[in-house]
């Protein structure tokens, strides 16, 4: 058997993650029929079938499920070992890998990218948006170094470091700016808009309520806070929205923001990482440099 080089071992990572030559080919930066000819070489070299081939997806056969288990293992490995070179250093050079939440990212990553860009030019910055369970996956699997995201992550595996708190706002529609606010038993019986499953911000909204997931199914769902806030100028219902969101979403808007009497719904926003990371340190420094950015106005 011919050895199996590292860069097939990312492009069958790739694959095995993505379900789709072109996607994964995408991601890999390189071009499908070359991604091809690398899995199929890999499979030649083992004997063995890798994936099982489909009209328009492919998937991991069942020895290719724990060929990926191993595989993500040896990369995540390496990229410790790239890691260990780099924690010599009194600040990060090179890749750093952000995830953050959808709610947190269109508000805050600017500041985010422009403050670490200044304060250490030589980081080449990777965001990745996506919600709380996909981050904590890509975590645990090494393909981020580090995430933003509401607190407590609850993972042994993961250090977690407080960033800022924020309150929740009501939006509604700007004829009923002058209503009293309501309290969470009257938004019970209102027509509540809230972010699709998947969003840690709608599991706060509910709790806030106190409403549980089989009510919460009865109410209307939106696929992002932008969506949620013009779903209320239209008149279709009312919203929380955290405060950092305001002053973005509502610009546009005929919507009216108020605040609910204490104790207010709110969340804290914080930065984790893997607790085995060589980078720990450095990742508590680029985590002050968030912290600052945050703290300075949209």
């Amino acid at each position: 058997m011919n050895n199996l080089t590292l860069k097939q071992l990312r492009y069958f990572e790739a694959l095995s993650r993505h379900g789709h030559f072109g996607r994964a080919a995408e991601a890999s930066a390189i071009s499908q029929p070359a991604l091809s000819q690398q899995i199929k070489e890999m499979e030649e070299s083992l004997g063995i079938e890798l994936f099982e081939r489909q009209a328009r997806q492919v998937r991991l056969s069942t020895l290719g499920e724990e060929f990926a288990v191993r595989v993500r293992e040896i990369l995540r490995a390496v990229d410790e070992l790239v890691d260990l070179a780099r924690a010599s250093r009194d600040s990060l050079v090179g890749r750093l890998r952000i995830g953050i939440i959808p709610t947190v990212a269109p508000y805050l990553l600017p500041r985010i990218v422009s403050e670490l860009a200044r304060v250490n030019p030589a980081l080449d910055i990777r965001m990745r948006e996506t919600v709380t369970p996909k981050l904590l996956a890509e975590l645990t699997e090494g393909r981020l170094d580090t995430a933003i995201l509401a607190l407590p992550a609850s993972e042994p595996s993961l250090q977690e470091t407080p960033l800022f708190d924020e309150h929740f706002v009501l939006v509604r529609p700007l004829e009923d700016a002058e209503k009293p606010v309501p309290n969470r038993e009257a938004l019970k019986e209102m027509r509540l808009l809230l972010l699709e499953e998947g969003h840690c911000f709608r599991d706060q909204a509910l709790s806030f309520c106190n409403m549980g997931a089989t009510r919460a199914r009865e109410l209307m769902d939106g696929s992002s806070l932008s969506t949620l806030v013009q779903m209320v100028s239209a008149g279709i219902g009312v919203t929380l929205i955290p405060e950092i969101a305001v002053p973005i979403e509502t610009r546009s808007a005929a919507v009216s923001i108020s605040r609910f009497e204490a104790p207010q719904p709110s969340r804290r926003i914080g930065m984790v990482w893997r607790r085995t990371s060589p980078i720990a340190r450095q990742l508590q420094e680029v985590a002050k440099i968030v912290q600052q950015a945050a703290s300075r106005p949209a």
